[in-house]
């Protein structure tokens, strides 16, 4: 946990639960993948979960996300590899964080990963 902005650990199971429901909302829903768009589905607080990169350098490019979905009061949770976010995304190449706007079939996934993840930062 040696960058600034993750403010809570991630245990792997969940990590992997996340990614389901990214690939899972990709298929059936609606995702927005990069920091940019996210952080647009943040501000538009269209954002129902937002995953975020901890091996993201330089770490500027999504540091300011987890302090915009506090106030915006959307969830988020870090995932250790941007590769395996861009992979769920459906990109050959890593995602610095990625938002599921609409989960589609993964709804009760991203519920159950919403309650579990106040528990982390509790």
């Amino acid at each position: 946990m040696g960058n600034a902005y993750v403010k809570f650990q991630v245990p792997d199971e969940l990590q992997n639960k996340a990614l389901e429901a990214l690939e899972i909302a990709r298929d059936t829903g609606k995702i927005k993948k990069g920091a940019n768009e996210a952080t647009k589905a943040i501000e538009r607080s269209i954002a129902t979960l937002v995953l975020i990169g901890t091996d993201v350098d330089p770490e500027e490019i999504v540091m300011h996300l987890p302090p915009l979905c506090d106030e915006k009061k959307i969830p988020y949770l870090f995932i250790n590899k941007q590769n395996d976010i861009g992979t769920a995304c459906g990109l050959e190449v890593g995602s610095t964080a990625a938002a599921i706007v609409k989960p589609g079939k993964a709804k009760e996934i991203v519920d159950e990963l919403v309650k579990q993840i106040s528990g982390l930062k509790a």
